[in-house]
């Protein structure tokens, strides 16, 4: 059942500085909410999907869409995660989008 309200945050144009391509910092756009299923990964689930610390990574299950790819993030329930690329199963024909999603910690 997708019940929880996610919002998609997509990168905007990259920035160049003196340090390099994205050295002046990386700008988040909010690019929309859509319905997901969000579920914590939990014991060996999250172990065999290969998460480092599984209190802080999310399944989540949304209807197909095009505004989010393997390089987006999301914000839900206050948290912002990243997706985890090598997890990042979109299936148009299947209408879904399935991945695992970590959570970014002091990200200002």
């Amino acid at each position: 059942m997708l019940k929880d309200c996610v919002t998609i945050l997509n990168r905007t144009k990259a920035k160049t500085s003196e340090f390099g391509l994205d050295g002046g910092g990386i700008d988040w756009e909010d690019a929309g909410c859509v319905f997901a299923a969000v579920s914590w990964t939990k014991g060996m689930r999250a172990l065999n999907a290969g998460a480092i610390d599984a209190y802080g990574v999310v399944e989540v299950r949304m209807n197909w869409n095009g505004v989010i790819t393997m390089r987006s993030r999301i914000r839900h329930d206050g948290q912002v995660f990243q997706i985890l690329p090598e997890t990042f199963r979109p299936d148009r024909q299947g209408n879904t989008i399935q991945f695992l999603a970590q959570t970014i910690v002091n990200e200002q």
